[in-house]
């Protein structure tokens, strides 16, 4: 059902002012995720591989011996022993790098054994040469070019140190005691040290891959994955990538170091699109897996029907983020993703004084990400358990969410328009039907306090959007509470459109490039503070105003009326407090909403003493402090169910007519008195008793 539909009482006006207000967020220039060709989603006939302890087929070493068996002296014996006689075997049949393995696959069904060492694979680092180097292909935003799969073919190592194309079945395994016993390094050379496309069922075991200007591991258009005891570090965006593929399994694996996420199952197969909570399958699970310092633990454009349970992700700037913000992925909106006994927690990582002080504007080698140095590829609010930007029917429940300096849970919307969609009846088809049930917050596993800035930051947007009771510190102050089955939402709201100020906040946080080092001042994710922030700015710009026309409107209409003089003593404070709060961080709601209740008093209050002289004027005054004191209670005490807008857009919308019509009506003479004496109300001097002077006798019309 559209949102047209479902509020028909809507003005179309109102609706196309609201959206051509989100279409400003069009102007800030998103960093493009990741770019690819166009894929389809596999069809889903495919299965999760099952590993084959089989003797391997082909196997993988380097001819220094005597490093070889320094690296494997400490094993455990029988260990030791394997790996030794694999050694002799490897010595007179096998390869020396992993690319001429892979090249030998001739089958279905075959493994490949990497024996510990380190792996450069030097016939694949010179530079593209003959028609590998005049490949035409679009650009990518990042500068790398979008080959099709014919060209990945034609020319393997222009992108990727490793490429396993069109292979099925395969499995490739380190035979260490460990995963960084074999080691993969594209030394900053490549997109990619190993790239999977097209390569069904296949299998990734026990070894470490690291370097890269992309991704460490990437699978794309695979129907059948396993990332198993698998390490991933060091690389501009991300350490996993699986992209358009199904029937996925991460498990036991770590990732850390990367200007993205340390985990990516980007445009996991929609294979549960137009279902509710209760879904047959998930297409990819994440389980076991230790994601820590990098910009986000786990991200999922369109990640959709993805299982992430039992998982760490810790000591990012976030523990993991959802989102429909970028165009060109298969299977947005992203939808379906359920997390479940998590620990997510201390995300507090703050890597962009990276990009300010230039240090990610050097060549990756020399960056220092060995010691530390993440670069932040996109935009993201540091201090932040889960994200979810655009995202529906995602489950959140029975993690452990805690330590978190700004929020635990993160909801907002992203227009259909900022991933290339322009139907309106999609442009508000995100940020519904979220559940977060069941959570512990703001406390670790042995109980012990480790507090969330605050637990819920959501822009107001969505409906069916519900969370459980009792969240320490929420922005709205009162949310919609889960039932205890999945689809309950006890005092439910839809709401077209997000708060005005957030929607603010997210459009001038979006203004990020990491190439441009380009750090959007006024947002506090980038070390805004104070009277820098852009909240404090717009309440700085709407206190100005309203102190300018207040304080007219009482000089010249109320500073005879006690009731007009207390009720603008009530409005300057409650300008003041709402430019304080808005100087906080993590202010909440309750001193927005005490601001909210001090200015309707004073729109109330200016009302009662305006009516006698300035009826008009008085009743838009009363409306607007009706709507202010509505908006005061929709913040702090309780979301008004089922209206399409919040009372904070009237209000604001309202405020403009009213400043321009009070501005005039205090600068006009006053109206005649309707009779000898003073106005009862006292918004005007005393004149003297006795017949009205020949000048008024015809009634003066209310000049505002």
């Amino acid at each position: 059902m559209s949102w047209t539909r479902r509020f028909p009482a809507v003005p179309a006006a109102l609706l196309a002012a609201l959206l051509a207000l989100l279409s400003l967020l069009a102007a800030a220039p998103a960093a493009s995720a990741h770019e690819e060709r166009p894929v389809a989603l596999p069809d889903g006939s495919g299965s999760v591989p099952q590993y084959r302890k089989a003797e391997p087929d082909l196997l993988v070493c380097k001819t220094d011996r005597p490093a070889f068996e320094r690296r494997t002296s400490a094993f455990p014996e029988e260990l030791k022993q394997r790996n030794l006689a694999l050694y002799e075997r490897c010595e007179k049949s096998g390869y020396r790098h992993l690319q001429e393995a892979v090249d030998a696959v001739d089958r279905p069904g075959m493994n490949i054994a990497i024996l510990p060492g380190l792996y450069e694979e030097e016939p694949a680092l010179p530079k593209p040469a003959g028609e590998c180097a005049a490949l035409k292909a679009p650009d990518s935003s990042l500068g790398y070019q979008i080959l099709t799969y014919e060209q990945q073919v034609q020319c393997r190592h222009n992108q990727n140190l490793v490429a396993i194309l069109g292979k099925t079945d395969l499995q490739i395994e380190g035979t260490g005691a460990s995963r960084l016993d074999v080691v993969i390094d594209a030394k900053y050379q490549k997109l990619n040290a190993i790239r999977a496309d097209k390569s069904n069922g296949i299998y990734f075991r026990n070894f470490t891959a690291q370097r890269t200007t992309f991704n460490s591991l990437y699978v794309l258009a695979g129907d059948g994955f396993v990332i198993d005891d698998v390490l991933t570090r060091w690389n501009d965006e991300y350490g996993f990538l699986t992209f358009a593929s199904d029937h996925g399994l991460y498990k036991n694996c770590e990732s850390y170091g990367n200007g993205d996420s340390g985990i990516y199952p980007g445009s996991a197969s929609n294979i549960n699109d137009g279902r509710g909570y209760d879904v047959p399958r998930y297409s990819i699970e994440i389980t076991g897996c230790h994601s820590h310092h990098n910009m986000v633990g786990y991200s999922g454009t369109a990640g959709d029907s993805v299982w992430v349970h039992d998982n760490e992700f810790d000591q990012n700037m976030g523990g993991a983020s959802m989102d429909s913000a970028f165009p060109g992925h298969p299977g947005l909106p992203q939808n379906h993703a359920k997390f479940e006994r998590n620990l997510i927690h201390d995300n507090n990582a703050d890597y962009y004084g990276y990009v300010a002080d230039g240090t990610c504007a050097k060549p990756p080698i020399e960056r220092g990400y060995e010691q530390g140095v993440v670069c932040p590829q996109i935009s993201m609010p540091p201090g932040t358990g889960i994200i979810t930007a655009g995202g529906n029917w995602n489950v959140y429940e029975n993690n452990w969410v805690y330590g978190h300096r700004r929020a635990a849970f993160f909801l907002s919307a992203v227009p259909a328009f900022i991933r290339g969609e322009e139907e309106w009846s999609k442009q508000a088809d995100t940020s519904h039907h979220n559940r977060y049930a069941a959570n512990t917050l703001g406390k670790d596993k042995s109980g012990a306090s480790r507090p969330n800035g605050m637990d819920v930051w959501w822009d107001g947007q969505g409906r069916g959007n519900c969370w459980q009771p009792g969240p320490d510190g929420s922005t709205p102050g009162t949310l919609p509470h889960c039932g205890d089955r999945r689809g309950e939402v006890s005092g439910a709201s839809a709401r077209l459109v997000g708060e005005p100020v957030k929607l603010a906040q997210l459009l001038v946080c979006a203004d990020y490039s990491v190439q441009a080092r380009k750090l959007p001042a006024g947002c506090d994710w980038y070390g805004a503070r104070g009277l820098e922030r852009v909240e404090t700015q717009i309440a700085l710009a709407a206190a100005a105003v309203l102190l300018l026309v207040g304080g007219v409107l009482w000089w010249r209409r109320l500073r005879g009326s006690r009731l007009g003089t207390a009720a603008s003593l009530l409005g300057l404070a409650g300008l003041a407090l709402d430019v304080a709060g808005s100087t906080m961080p993590l202010v909440g709601t309750i001193v927005p909403a005490l601001a909210l209740l001090l200015l309707g008093l004073w729109w109330t209050g200016a009302g009662i003493a305006l009516r006698p002289g300035r009826p008009w004027l008085a009743r838009l005054t009363l409306l607007l402090a009706a709507l202010t004191l509505l908006d005061a209670f929709d913040k702090a005490v309780l979301m008004i169910p089922w209206i399409p807008v919040g009372p904070s857009w009237l209000r604001a919308l309202l405020a403009i007519p009213w400043a321009l019509w009070a501005t005039i009506a205090a600068s006009r003479p006053d109206p005649a008195p309707a009779g000898p004496g003073s106005d009862p109300a006292g918004d005007r001097s005393p004149v003297p008793a006795g017949p009205a002077p020949a000048l008024h006798t015809e009634a003066t019309p209310d000049a505002a």
